[in-house]
């Protein structure tokens, strides 16, 4: 059903919108129609001894929040007017002392002079509803706030200014000119006019079916920026992937041993390279065993192994080159064609000089790249790093206008390509205005759910409780 603007509480809403805990200061955030009437119930101004309500729109003043006499804190108070604000609302944000007790104080004071509590992501909601922006945009507040390194960061902050929003309009903007001449037909249907030009329909639904397959195979490398690139540490026991791991993470993560079989199960970190993330596996050593537990392991690690982007073979150069030609093999032959494999070839302080002069000669794919590194005595790691950090283009990432990283999105994405193939498949078939029209509105309608023009109560309360409360 269409969002209105209807749905909206108009009660005035209150929060804590820094982050839990004791800091410097702490902004305390009331926003709707009677935050300024509430916010001055509980203010007074040392000097001027002027209301807010006196107060021009976007301006800051000093002054207390009391309660019963009693002075709670000295505060600053940042006042915005609708609709030029967050939320669309009057909207009063106090800066506070960052103690505890002080911020759920007036948190209290508030709440007994007429405001509620906020729901998680409320404000943000309701600058939804007000049309301060679109789902898409909301959404990406949320990802904004949880961004944990500067390629994430940009992606989101991206979407939050409107880019993914923009090119989804488009997008329907051209679909529903089309739609109106396709339907515009089906009233003069006695008279056998047709009103859409289906060479430039054809044209526009191939170009339409391109950008959205283009939007929705982004997500795959959207997820793995928003979430960390994974990278999944493979080879037989005993190699050095562990020691490996701990040196890319610059901390002893996991069990080094020379004890074959001593990773049982996936070790998983995170760690921000060059301003990405990257999420790495470690995995059990794959080698012939009748132990139940290590097959377990063994088995994890070939499902690791799939859902990697960037996938590490670690082999050892004290082995002869034939054994580590088996071992590269067995492994290429599980690669898929968007994955990476980096042979990295270890211990070479004391490997094989024919050994690791054959991996050097190796024939690689395109996909494929062989580093020499000595893990224990961290030789060459920046060489891989260097490796891993352009396995993932992010280049090409950055030269690319929207890269798609909400699984919401995607779905929706998948929904509407396959609609817009039956429109180009009806247009093969010669099938009739009404039936192309149906599979035109379909498209439309989930592009319109990107944006929340179409949506529910339901889908938005599903969006919004993952806020955290205050944004």
């Amino acid at each position: 059903m269409k969002i209105k603007k209807t749905m909206l509480d108009q009660s005035t809403i209150c929060a804590i919108s820094t982050s839990p805990g004791v800091g410097a200061i702490a902004v305390i955030r009331l926003s709707g129609s009677d935050a300024i009437t509430i916010a001055d119930r509980v203010y007074e101004s040392p000097k001027t001894g002027k209301s807010l309500a006196d107060q021009a729109a976007n301006t800051l003043h000093f002054g207390k929040i009391v309660s019963a006499d009693e002075t709670i804190d000295e505060v600053v108070i940042a006042l915005f007017r609708a609709p030029h604000s967050f939320t669309g609302e009057d909207i009063i944000e106090i800066s506070c002392h960052g103690s505890v007790y002080i911020q759920q104080r007036i948190l209290n004071v508030l709440v007994e002079n007429g405001a509620r509590l906020a729901l998680p992501g409320e404000f943000t909601q309701r600058a939804f509803l007000n049309g301060k922006m679109d789902l898409s945009q909301a959404e990406a507040v949320a990802d904004v706030i949880a961004s944990a390194n500067a390629a994430a960061h940009k992606l989101a902050m991206n979407q939050m200014r409107g880019g993914f929003s923009k090119e989804i309009g488009a997008l329907r903007d051209q679909l529903l000119h089309f739609t109106a001449m396709v339907e515009l037909e089906l009233d003069f249907s006695e008279e056998d006019v047709e009103f859409a030009d289906r060479t430039a329909l054809r044209k526009l639904t191939e170009q339409i079916e391109e950008l959205l397959r283009k939007l929705k195979d982004s997500f795959q490398l959207g997820n793995a920026i928003k979430n960390g690139i994974p990278v999944a540490i493979v080879g037989e026991t005993n190699v050095g992937k562990s020691t490996l791991l701990n040196a890319l993470l610059n901390e002893d993560r996991a069990i080094v041993s020379d004890i074959h079989g001593t990773t049982r199960d996936v070790i998983e970190d995170v760690v921000n390279i060059h301003g990405t993330a990257f999420r790495f596996f470690d995995t059990a050593g794959i080698r012939e065993t009748e132990d139940q537990i290590e097959t377990l392991g063994i088995e994890r690690s070939y499902s690791k192994l799939e859902q990697a982007t960037v996938v590490l073979l670690v082999v050892d150069t004290n082995n002869p080159y034939p054994l580590v030609e088996s071992r590269i093999q067995n492994i290429r032959e599980r690669i898929a064609p968007h994955q990476t494999l980096i042979i990295v070839a270890n211990k070479i302080d004391s490997g094989l000089r024919d050994t690791i002069q054959q991996i050097e000669v190796m024939e690689l794919t395109d996909n494929e790249k062989a580093v020499f590194i000595a893990a224990k005595q961290k030789e060459n790691l920046e060489e891989l790093i260097d490796y891993m950090s352009h396995s993932i283009n992010m280049e090409e990432a950055e030269q690319q206008d929207i890269i798609v990283t909400n699984a919401r999105h995607y779905e929706i994405l998948k929904n509407a390509h396959e609609a817009i193939l039956r429109v180009l498949n009806g247009l093969d078939m010669q099938i009739t205005g009404d039936f192309l029209a149906q599979d035109i509105r379909e498209c439309l309608h989930y592009l319109a759910e990107i944006t929340g023009e179409v949506g529910t109560e339901e889908v938005l309360g599903h969006i919004f409780k993952n806020f955290c409360i205050g944004k």
